[in-house]
């Protein structure tokens, strides 16, 4: 495999204001997520904006920056207008989208989303941990995942396949509920199939992009592992990031 790693990034946060450079410990939280990726050790990395600011901020760290676009519907179509730019070729096979607002991100996990694509009938691989806290099930902001669990285990960590996400509380044939966790990565001809299909019914209803490609048929195995990495979308989160990366470091 020949994994990029894409962190789509824009300024339009309306519950945290100019949240991609919040600042956490003198850094802005885009160039934490950045260093993350590119400790996975897992490829070449890049940020994706379309805002000169995050460019800025990310190169002046170190690290690489393609501008595209305003106005995508999503960071799926975000990192594919940057997969365009910067790997015409077709060099790389392996996209991995990585969410902005995940200061706290263990790099192994962007490793554990690979490992899942060892699976050659996988499309698509993400993450899924299961749920600690009883409050989360009925929290429609915490997006639910029903597993179809792999009897026979290539890794350490169990592996599935999701048959539905949704905000609403899943039952599950094991009794664990599962948390997903918004880490991706596309064989490159999913992902160039699924930008190119228009939203879904079951999409649109729950608000989960990640339906459009169930509905269309492309298979999305999940690597079950123990952590939920923290993300940030208000301003008690951002001070919790901070106080985990001030103990952190």
């Amino acid at each position: 495999m020949h994994p990029l790693i894409l962190i789509p990034a824009r300024m339009r946060a309306t519950r945290l204001p100019g949240k991609p450079l919040a600042d956490i410990g003198g850094k802005p939280m885009i160039v934490h997520v950045w260093e993350r990726a590119v400790a996975a050790d897992a490829g070449e990395v890049a940020v994706a904006t379309d805002s000169e600011e995050i460019a800025r901020a990310v190169t002046a760290r170190g690290g690489r920056a393609v501008m595209t676009r305003a106005g995508h519907a999503s960071g799926s179509d975000r990192i594919f207008e940057a997969l365009s730019t910067l790997d015409p070729h077709a060099r790389h096979d392996i996209i991995l989208n990585v969410q902005g607002d995940m200061p706290t991100l263990e790099p192994s996990l962007l490793r554990a989303a690979l490992q899942v694509l060892e699976e050659p009938r996988a499309d698509i691989a993400t993450l899924a941990a299961p749920v600690t806290d009883a409050a989360e099930i009925q929290d429609p902001a915490v997006v639910k995942i029903a597993l179809s669990l792999h009897a026979q285990q290539r890794h350490d960590a169990p592996t599935g396949t999701a048959l539905y996400f949704s905000r609403a509380p899943i039952p599950h044939g094991d009794g664990l509920r599962y948390h997903h966790i918004g880490l991706y990565a596309y064989r490159r001809k999913a992902l160039e199939r699924f930008v190119a299909l228009p939203p879904s019914p079951l999409e649109l209803q729950e608000k989960l992009e990640q339906l459009r490609a169930l509905e269309a048929g492309l298979r999305i195995d999940v690597a079950v592992i123990n952590t939920v990495p923290l993300g940030v979308d208000t301003p008690e989160g951002l001070e919790k990031a901070r106080r985990i990366l001030t103990v952190l470091s």
